[in-house]
């Protein structure tokens, strides 16, 4: 558990025990928060007998890997959320489970996440909007996970920046195509995780689910147009990495075909030696020019010649 607290009117009034959160949920106009970080599942079973959670919402925080949704059971809800964030130069993807009711949020978060702390911060700082209770908090956290994408994404663009000022400049080797590869499948997977998360946000706008505060609900309109510009800077930077992705197989091709070219021309070249040699090496008794005292010096003067003759063609024709 990472913090547990019981709100009225926008201002916390004090930590609670786990044990303690369905009696203060109850009371009117106060506000339980929760916030668990990859919690056992005898710590689950115990929120759930607080605010009797439903069974399959609860199998599902207990596991990771579950596609971000929006789900209604009885009065409550259960909302899954990826979250991502740059580790060691690469996207980490983890997951936020949050659960919803009169009287209560509850946070479940696993793997790469940023602590909600923050968020806890933000919100006790603002009693006011804070008054409007677990409609306030889910924005809150909704938004910060939208919000965190934006980073992810400025250091996406930056690299890919890099990678265009490169692609035409050095042959790419195959670290680089490889790293193209990797950032093309991060993005589809960050694309995959946000954009879900529109359709959530829609719903919650026009309270399709639950009956949400008419106040904030333009608040959730505003998350999903949060998540429509990263879908659209994720599909930009996807179509970037794509054209240089070819951009580079081109050029690995074109330098493989100036190569293909010289060698070819070269080996033109050598063969007129070879194949005049090839004749004179037969060991054939009668033949015409091997009793002339010019023979030799007249077969050296034509292999020059057409060796030059040749040289010349092929550096006109830019193969050399």
């Amino acid at each position: 558990m990472v913090a547990a607290g019981v709100y009225a009117g926008g201002r916390r009034i004090n930590d609670i025990a786990i044990d303690e959160a369905g009696q203060w949920a109850s009371r009117p106009d106060h506000v339980v928060w929760i916030g668990l970080f990859e919690p056992s599942q005898a710590l689950l079973r115990r929120v759930q007998a607080q605010f009797h959670l439903h069974d399959l919402a609860i199998e599902d925080a207990g596991k990771a890997h579950q596609a971000p949704k929006l789900e209604q059971y009885g009065d409550g809800i259960f909302v899954v959320a990826r979250t991502a964030q740059m580790v060691d130069g690469q996207i980490a993807f983890g997951e936020t489970h949050l659960f919803l009711g009169r009287g209560y949020v509850v946070s479940v978060r696993h793997g790469a996440s940023v602590s909600y702390s923050a968020v806890r911060e933000h919100t006790e700082a603002c009693p006011k909007v804070l008054a409007h209770g677990e409609d306030y908090i889910l924005y809150a956290i909704l938004d910060f996970i939208a919000d965190n994408y934006q980073p992810v994404l400025a250091a996406i663009h930056a690299e890919v920046e890099g990678i265009e000022d490169t692609v035409f400049g050095t042959p790419p080797g195959q670290t680089d195509v490889h790293r193209l590869y990797l950032l093309r499948r991060d993005l589809l997977r960050l694309r995959n995780a946000a954009v879900p998360l529109i359709d959530v946000c829609s719903r919650l706008e026009h309270a399709e689910v639950v009956a949400i505060d008419a106040a904030m609900q333009p608040l959730f309109r505003d998350v999903g147009d949060h998540l429509k510009r990263a879908r659209e800077d994720i599909d930009a930077l996807r179509e970037v990495l794509a054209f240089a992705f070819e951009a580079s197989l081109m050029t690995g091709q074109a330098e493989q075909n100036v190569i293909t070219r010289r060698l070819a021309a070269w080996a033109g070249i050598l063969a007129v030696p070879t194949a005049i040699a090839g004749i004179y090496g037969m060991n054939f008794e009668h033949m015409p020019e091997l009793g002339w005292k010019y023979g030799y010096f007249l077969v050296l003067g034509l292999i020059a010649g057409v060796c030059g003759a040749l040289y010349y063609r092929f550096r006109k024709a830019g193969w050399l």
